[in-house]
């Protein structure tokens, strides 16, 4: 018998988990933690299936709402083995410790200002997970290249392939034996973006018995790849002219340096001034790093960039922000500056302090470049509110407000359309997760309407049997 529960990210973007159940077999694809703030209560529950029974995590990359809550069923008691890529195993240690030392300060900060006020918030003031917690997941993590086949059982065999994702990012294919028949079953992880500067495209798939299929992006289309370094461009320009800076909440994974590589050819042509571009980021530093680790895994474009001496993360007026101290000195800079800084959804780290210094000021931009999930303080700020609430305090909304989509990691509707296009035939079904639920409807109905394939809306918790 094959069952999958769907744990995550069912009928909304973050906490991405599938139990997958094969004739006695448990492993799950991914173990995200929830960001919406609708859906952030989940990450202190108890989880769903109990952790002892569960053989392998197999992870399709390192962004925290398909991992971050690895230290966490560990600590419930989950021993098997997780399975990722090379970069990934290296990648992952770096975005857990830079999340548990927020979950730590985080609590901490809670905790005095719940004192102060002599209230008690909606969740616990204690850190979800320590460094500790995290020191105790990592030796059970174990990489596994691409297209390398591993059997986690008689019965299970299993693929990663390139997703174009993020640097390491995996479209995971099961192959599950049951009453002597093979099913093949493909999980998408997040798709990339075709033709993207840094990262390989997405692999794609002639045949499946089952797809589970991202839709974050499902109902839109992002801007043109030419039109990303344009509309980067007037947003400098625009902020050097009003004497404002420029803010952009930043994923520490492959956006940092997918900005980096567009400013780095955009200052070495002079259509921008040389300003200066603070990287306040440890958690995106470090990543930086390891791009130079694993050249193989990129795009012919970086690669050539490398070779030649052209290092795309290293350009004039770049300064890598490590320090607490270094990052609150960026306000005391005079002029006009780029500052990127995490986390890219505005719900923690140092973004909150620079949106504070310039949220209020009228000539400068916050620039948005990635998703911001419902109920998160980047998508109330994109979605014009105001005033907003940072650090427990008020702030009314001056700064200009921009997004450019172009630079999202993902997939749009045109290019998840044109990732099913190589199926030869309808699967037995299609499952589409990883958005919300209208966005999950419009694409849904779409399919059903012009492909004609049996697709499933799944709900969280839901458990289906495939054979």
């Amino acid at each position: 018998m094959i069952r999958v529960k769907f744990l995550g990210a069912a009928g909304q973007v973050t906490g991405s988990s599938y139990l997958l159940s094969v004739n006695g077999l448990n492993f799950l694809i991914d173990c995200g933690l929830y960001q919406e703030r609708d859906y952030q209560s989940r990450n202190w529950n108890p989880f769903p299936f109990p952790p002892e029974k569960i053989d392998y995590l197999l992870l399709t990359h390192a962004h925290l709402d398909h991992s971050g809550l690895i230290p966490k069923i560990v600590k419930e008691g989950f021993r098997g083995r997780i399975l990722c890529t090379p970069p990934t195993s290296e990648i992952l240690p770096i975005v857990l410790f830079d999340t548990a030392k927020l979950q730590e300060e985080d609590a901490l900060i809670k905790k005095k200002r719940h004192e102060r006020e002599g209230r008690r918030g909606p969740y616990p003031e204690i850190p979800l997970y320590t460094v500790t917690d995290v020191e105790k997941a990592l030796p059970l993590v174990e990489s596994v290249d691409y297209q390398m086949k591993i059997n986690l059982s008689p019965d299970v065999q299993i693929v990663f392939h390139e997703a174009g994702h993020i640097l390491g990012s995996s479209i995971i294919e099961v192959l599950a034996r049951n009453n002597g028949q093979t099913n093949r079953i493909i999980f998408s992880g997040d798709l990339g973006q075709w033709n993207k500067p840094l990262v390989r495209d997405p692999e794609t798939f002639s045949e499946a018995d089952y797809i589970f299929l991202e839709s974050t992006y499902g109902d839109r289309e992002h801007d043109h790849p030419e039109q990303v370094g344009e509309r980067l461009t007037e947003n400098v320009n625009r902020v050097y002219r009003t004497g404002g800076n420029l803010v952009i909440p930043t994923f520490a994974i492959e956006r940092a340096q997918e900005l980096m590589y567009h400013l780095s050819k955009l200052i070495r042509k002079k259509k921008i001034p040389q300003l200066p571009v603070f990287l306040d980021s440890p958690m995106a530093v470090s990543v930086t790093n390891v791009f130079g680790h694993y050249l193989k895994y990129l795009d012919e474009e970086a690669r050539q960039m490398f070779s030649s001496g052209q290092n795309p993360f290293d350009f004039p007026g770049l300064r890598l922000v490590q320090s607490f101290d270094e990052s609150r000195a960026i306000e005391k800079v005079k002029g006009s500056s780029i500052i990127m800084a995490g986390s890219g959804m505005c719900t923690g780290g140092r973004i909150k302090q620079h949106l504070v210094n310039n949220i209020g000021r009228p000539e400068s931009t916050i620039l948005f470049v990635g998703y911001q999930a419902r109920g998160t303080l980047g998508r109330q700020i994109l979605d014009g509110q105001s005033p907003v609430r940072i650090y427990g305090q008020m702030y009314q909304v001056k700064a200009r407000i921009e997004e450019i989509q172009g630079f999202s990691a993902h997939a749009d509707h045109r290019q998840l359309r044109h990732w099913l296009s190589f199926f030869k035939q309808p699967p037995k079904k299609l499952f589409l997760t990883h958005g919300e639920k209208e966005v999950i409807s419009h694409l849904a109905k779409e399919i059903r309407e012009e492909l004609g394939w049996p697709v499933a809306e799944p709900e969280y918790l839901e458990e289906v049997s495939l054979i």
